[in-house]
């Protein structure tokens, strides 16, 4: 556990000129942050950036790329093969089958192709250790709704021949396996948990030694899901529900029953997830700050309906004026919103790691930013950033050991004991 100076401690270490300097907890952090072994489990993905022509190498418009991990000290990204909900149907089957081959080989393609000197698919963490090691940076695979699976379990298995080492039961829909979190807009659902197929696909997962993330389903599959599943579980991209009260968030009786499966919840740098008023105070001016600069540039600032139903051509055109709006706002943003409204940060992240560490223990505590998939704080808006988190980590006390459990080694201990109860599972099939 942290170990924090008490009020009356730190004030007596202060008369007498011993408290830590600005310079001094800076500079720890840095020695920390380039000990341990920092590790994202979501960032997404699109497959246009996965070309010769573009890709990681480059400096992109994204919030991670190969430049951006090695300015901020990022070391390992899971990154998504996420498909969105659509019918339960054959056709929709096979299209969110073809949506996550694309991802799969735009992965591989990457580092087996475009940057295999920069950058390496680990499956497991000897990989990881391994990887980091030879200096070269990590991918690892996460699936992100099983809805591409179809009916056919078999695909399980194929993903993680392909890589995949977490999959989650559903995303924003209720899927073929599992209820989401997103009944409760209007408490409406599916299979009032898991479905029959979800259950037989725990099992295959179990098996295969792949996670199982909880992050998008609904609380009741998500306690179903723990008390079945023979392997710890993860939450790649959730923070406490008690903090901020939205359907994302786990529930402290989830978090307790992670606890007890042995998992870890990966707390999300989601502004929205975090604090939901603060953000949308900051949001509601920086958006009026927004509407006036486009209006300089005599266009309108348009909803995401408006924008889908325009042609490619008028979209892109529109997308040009909107970023050159963005960044006439910026400064203004920073000088004026920031001041009077301010932006959900770092600390506000780390607020929810220290609720949870308290609550089940930091063995089951980890990080991750849901990058260019609507993740980012104040401070740690993309890769090159990443520092930052572990700066605000020293400066509550935490050590570091327990900085590395928190970014990277609860995940890679999870991810271990997955694989020894599939070797296990197995054995007993022989």
């Amino acid at each position: 556990m942290k170990k924090l100076l008490s009020s009356s401690i730190l004030a007596l270490l202060l008369l007498v000129g011993c408290a830590p300097s600005e310079k001094e907890i800076f500079d720890k952090a840095m020695d920390i942050h380039e000990r341990v072994i920092t590790l994202d489990t979501h960032v997404d993905i699109n497959v246009n950036n996965f070309t010769e022509e573009t890709n990681y190498t480059q400096r992109l418009d994204t919030q991670v790329d190969l430049i951006k991990m090695e300015e901020g000290g990022l070391d390992v990204v899971w990154l998504v093969v996420y498909t969105g909900q659509d019918t339960l149907t054959e056709e929709g089957y096979a299209d969110a089958y073809d949506n996550a081959d694309s991802k799969f080989e735009a992965i591989h393609r990457l580092t087996e192709e475009i940057a295999p000197d920069k950058i390496e698919l680990a499956t497991t963490s000897e990989d990881v250790r391994r990887i980091v090691a030879d200096g070269k940076k990590v991918a690892m695979i996460g699936v992100e709704n099983a809805y591409p699976v179809g009916t056919d379990l078999s695909r399980i298995e194929e993903f993680y021949e392909r890589g995949a080492r977490y999959m989650s039961l559903s995303h924003n829909g209720h899927s073929q396996f599992s209820d989401s979190n997103t009944g409760e807009r209007n408490d409406e659902w599916m299979h009032d948990g898991l479905s029959d197929l979800g259950r037989e696909a725990i099992a295959e997962m179990n098996r295969l030694g792949m996670l199982i993330d909880i992050s998008h389903p609904s609380k009741k599959a998500n306690i179903e899901t723990m008390k079945l599943s023979k392997a710890p579980v993860i939450a790649s991209h959730s923070s406490a529900r008690a903090m901020n009260d939205v359907s994302r968030n786990l529930s402290d009786e989830e978090l307790m029953l992670l606890k007890e499966n042995g998992g870890v919840v990966q707390t999300v740098a989601f502004r929205s997830y975090l604090d939901s008023e603060k953000h949308a105070a900051w949001q509601d001016a920086s958006r009026t700050v927004l509407e006036e600069e486009a209006g300089k540039l005599g266009f309108e600032l348009l909803n995401w309906g408006d924008i889908r139903e325009m042609s490619e051509e008028e979209r892109d055109e529109y997308m040009e004026m909107y970023r050159t709006a963005q960044d006439n706002a910026e400064p203004r943003i920073v000088e004026e919103v920031n001041n009077m409204y301010p932006p959900v940060n770092v600390a506000d992240l780390v607020d929810h790691v220290d609720y949870m560490v308290d609550l089940i223990g930091i063995e089951h505590v980890g990080i991750s930013s849901d990058f260019d998939g609507g993740g980012g704080v104040y401070n740690w808006m993309d890769a090159s950033e990443t520092f930052n988190v572990t700066h605000e980590l020293v400066k509550r006390g935490y050590s570091e050991e327990e900085i590395a459990m928190l970014w990277s080694g609860n995940l890679l201990r999870v991810l271990d004991e997955a694989e020894a109860v599939a070797a296990k599972i197995q054995a007993e099939e022989e």
